[in-house]
């Protein structure tokens, strides 16, 4: 079993411009899922990754 206090955590990027803007070609966010190392990276991550909604790349960063 899993400790509660691992250093890799599991995290879910989602993109900034479907949560912005209401004008887009489909309804929906993209979101991915990753992992990051908790004592490496201790901010809010933030990855340029494709949005099949925007049809692009964008940026995309890390939720709650």
């Amino acid at each position: 079993m899993a400790k509660s206090k691992d250093v890799r955590i599991v995290i879910t990027l989602e993109c900034t411009e479907c949560r912005t803007n209401t004008n887009k070609r489909s309804p929906g966010v993209s979101r991915y899922t990753t992992q990051k190392n908790r004592r490496n990276t201790t901010g809010r991550m933030e990855l340029k990754k494709f949005c099949s909604h925007c049809n692009r790349h964008t940026d995309h960063k890390e939720t709650k």
